[in-house]
C-alpha cells in the first residue's frame, strides 16, 4: 500500500487503524494517506503542547508520534480536540473544508478504538459537530465554451496523440467521470460495441458508464490507434497509453487538459480537469432533463447531498436569466431606489 506516511513512523494503533480503513471498509489509499497526514499533525500537536514546542517552529514537523501509546490516547479529552481545530484554523490557516476532513480522521479513530476495538470507554470526539462548510457554486463550461475546447484538439494538427486526447476529452464532458477513473479504464472494460464501460470510483466501487454518440465516435477513433500495429508490442492493458506505451498518468492528462484550454483560449478562466466533470454533471442537469437521483449514479455519488449541488446552480442560472431580460433595467413610475419590504421609509 502506497500511502503519504511511512506507517513505520506511526503509532501501532494508527496502523491497525489504516489497515481496517482499507480491509473493512475499503478505502481509498488517497483517503487513507490523508487520514494518516491529519492524524500525524494532531498528535505532534498533543505532543508539541506537552513539550512546550512552539507548533510554529521547524521542530514541530520533525515531532515522532511513533511512541504513542494506548494510555496517552486514554488521557485526550474533547477539549484537546477543539483545541486542535482551533490551531488548524489560526496556525495553519484551514479553511473549512480541510478542519472538516482533520475532525472525519480523529472521530473515525477513535470510533475504531471505541466501538470496534473497545479499548476505550468514552469516545472524546463523539459529540463534535462537524464544521459548517459554505457551498461553493461548482465551475463548469458552456456549451459553447465545450465546442471550443473539442475544436482546439481537432485543429491540434501536429500532435501524435490528437485521437486520444479527444476521446479523453470527449469522455469527461460526456459522462462526468474522475480523472483516476478515466486513467484506470482497460480495454476489457469496454463493451465491444461501445455502448458503455466500466470505471473504478471511490472505495474501488466499479460502475457502468452508458456511452453516447459522440463518445462512441470517439472512443471508435482510438481503438483504431490503440489496437494497431503500432501500440501491439505493448503490455499495457489500458485504453489509454502514454508516449512511452505505459498506462497514461493523472498529471499528462492534467496537463493535456490544461493544454487545450490555452489552445481554446479558456485559460483565463481557470479551468481543470475537474471542471470538465462538473461541465458534463450541469449540462445533463440543466439541459438533458436528467433526475437528480440518476445524475447521483451516473458520478458515483455516495449521498444525494453531494449531487444537489448541481441544482442550485440550477436555480442560479434562472435567476442570472431573469436580469439578462431586455426590460430588466426598466424604471417604475415612482423613480426612488428599490426599498426592501422589511425596511420602513426614512431608515
Amino acid at each position: 500500500m502506497n500511502y503519504a506516511v511511512p506507517l513505520k513512523t506511526l503509532p501501532p494503533l494508527v496502523r491497525e487503524f489504516a489497515s481496517y480503513k482499507a480491509v473493512m471498509q475499503n478505502a481509498s489509499d488517497k483517503t487513507i494517506s490523508e487520514y494518516l497526514l491529519d492524524l500525524r499533525t494532531f498528535f505532534r500537536f498533543l505532543l508539541a503542547r506537552d513539550h512546550n514546542i512552539s507548533v510554529e517552529s521547524e521542530n514541530f514537523e520533525k515531532i515522532d508520534i511513533s511512541e504513542v501509546d494506548l494510555e496517552y490516547i486514554k488521557n485526550i479529552t474533547t477539549e484537546d480536540i477543539y483545541e486542535f481545530l482551533l490551531y488548524s484554523d489560526n496556525v495553519r490557516g484551514n479553511m473549512d473544508a480541510a478542519k472538516a476532513r482533520k475532525l472525519s480522521a480523529i472521530k473515525g479513530f477513535f470510533k475504531y478504538l471505541h466501538i470496534k476495538r473497545m479499548m476505550l470507554d468514552e469516545n472524546p470526539a463523539a459529540n463534535i459537530e462537524t464544521p459548517k462548510r459554505k457551498q461553493a457554486l461548482p465551475k463548469f463550461l458552456s456549451v459553447e465554451e465545450s465546442l471550443l475546447l473539442l475544436e482546439a484538439v481537432k485543429n491540434d494538427k501536429e500532435s501524435k496523440s490528437r485521437t486520444r486526447d479527444y476521446a479523453i476529452i470527449t469522455l469527461f464532458l460526456n459522462c462526468g467521470m474522475r480523472v483516476s477513473e478515466l486513467v484506470g479504464i482497460d480495454i476489457n472494460d469496454v463493451d465491444r460495441e461501445f455502448r458503455s464501460l466500466t470505471v473504478t470510483g471511490k472505495g474501488n466501487k466499479q460502475r457502468i458508464v452508458y456511452l453516447n454518440s459522440a463518445c462512441r465516435d470517439a472512443l471508435s477513433d482510438h481503438f483504431k490507434e490503440r489496437l494497431g500495429e503500432h501500440h501491439q508490442k505493448t503490455e499495457s492493458k489500458a485504453v489509454f497509453l502514454s508516449n512511452r506505451e505505459q498506462r497514461i498518468s493523472v498529471k499528462t492528462v492534467q496537463w493535456l487538459v490544461y493544454k487545450y484550454l490555452e489552445l481554446a483560449g479558456l485559460e483565463s478562466k481557470h479551468y481543470s480537469v475537474h471542471k470538465l466533470r462538473h461541465t458534463a454533471a450541469t449540462l445533463m442537469y440543466q439541459t438533458g432533463n436528467v433526475d437528480v437521483r440518476v445524475l447521483k449514479d451516473i458520478l458515483g455519488h455516495e449521498q444525494l447531498n453531494t449531487t444537489q449541488i448541481y441544482t442550485h446552480v440550477s436555480n442560479q442560472s434562472m435567476q442570472e436569466a431573469m436580469e439578462h431580460n431586455p426590460l430588466a433595467t426598466q424604471k417604475a413610475l415612482q423613480k426612488d431606489n428599490f426599498t426592501p419590504l422589511d425596511k420602513k421609509e426614512g431608515e
